[in-house]
C-alpha cells in the first residue's frame, strides 16, 4: 500500500454529520416545547458553518463555539431560550446519531491491517467520543486526536503534530490525509506537507488555492487509490 498511515477526518468524512445535525436540532427544539420549521435549519447550518471557519482560524475557543452559535440563531429568528441549556441538550442529542456515510464500513474493513488508521477531528470532545463509542467503526481506529483535547484545530500543525506523536512519528510521505474540508483537512495537510484526498461527494469546484493529491467522490474509490 502506497501509504502506511491514514488520517481520517470524521464529521463529513466518515459520519454523516448533516444527518445527525438535522436530527439533534429537531428533537432539542421538540423537547424545549418550540414549534420547528425547516428554515430554522438551513438559517442554523449557516451560522454553524460561520461559527466553525472562525473556530479554524482560531477565532474563538470550542467553549465558545458551543452556546454562540444558538444565540446568533434564537436572535435571528427572534426566540427567547436560554442558548447554553439548549447547547447541552443538543449536543447530548449529536452524540446518539453515529449514521455513516455510504461505503464507510466497507471501506474500513477492507483498510483494517494494511495500513495504521488514525482520527483526527475538529468535532467536541463529548460528541466525538459518544458517536465513536456507539458506532461500529470506532474499534479499527489506533487512536482519535480531538481538537478540544490537545489544544489545537485543523488546519493549524498543531492538531497533526499530535497525531504524528500518536503513530510514532512516520515519515510525512508515509502519511495521507482523507477529509471532505478544503479549508481544514485539505490546507492542514498541505500546510503540513503530506498528501491530501479530497472526499467530495457533491462533486464541489475546487474554489480554493489548496493542493488536492487526489480527489474521491465515493469512499470505496479510495481503495483503488491506495493500492
Amino acid at each position: 500500500m502506497k501509504y502506511g498511515w491514514l488520517l481520517f477526518d470524521v464529521d463529513g468524512t466518515l459520519f454523516d454529520y448533516a444527518m445527525a445535525e438535522s436530527y439533534a436540532l429537531r428533537t432539542t427544539w421538540q423537547q424545549a416545547g418550540l414549534a420547528f420549521s425547516e428554515e430554522y435549519l438551513a438559517i442554523y447550518r449557516r451560522i454553524n458553518a460561520r461559527i466553525w471557519l472562525e473556530f479554524e482560524k482560531g477565532l474563538i475557543s470550542a467553549a465558545s463555539l458551543r452556546a454562540d452559535r444558538f444565540e446568533l440563531l434564537f436572535d435571528a429568528i427572534g426566540v427567547e431560550v436560554d442558548a447554553r441549556d439548549f447547547s447541552a441538550a443538543y449536543l447530548k442529542h449529536l452524540g446518539e446519531a453515529a449514521d455513516l456515510i455510504e461505503g464507510a464500513e466497507e471501506t474500513i474493513r477492507c483498510l483494517r491491517g494494511k495500513a495504521g488508521l488514525m482520527l483526527v477531528t475538529n468535532g467536541l470532545r463529548d460528541v466525538q467520543r459518544s458517536r465513536l463509542a456507539k458506532s461500529t467503526i470506532g474499534v479499527y481506529f489506533a487512536d482519535v486526536v480531538i481538537s478540544e483535547e490537545v489544544g489545537s484545530a485543523k488546519p493549524d500543525g498543531g492538531i497533526f503534530d499530535a497525531a504524528f506523536e500518536r503513530m510514532g512519528l512516520p515519515r510525512k510521505e508515509d502519511v495521507l490525509i482523507i477529509g471532505d474540508s478544503l479549508s481544514a483537512d485539505i490546507r492542514g495537510g498541505n500546510d503540513y506537507g503530506i498528501d491530501t484526498c479530497w472526499f467530495n461527494p457533491a462533486r464541489r469546484p475546487l474554489d480554493s488555492e489548496a493542493r488536492v493529491d487526489y480527489e474521491i467522490t465515493r469512499l470505496q474509490d479510495l481503495l483503488t487509490i491506495l493500492e
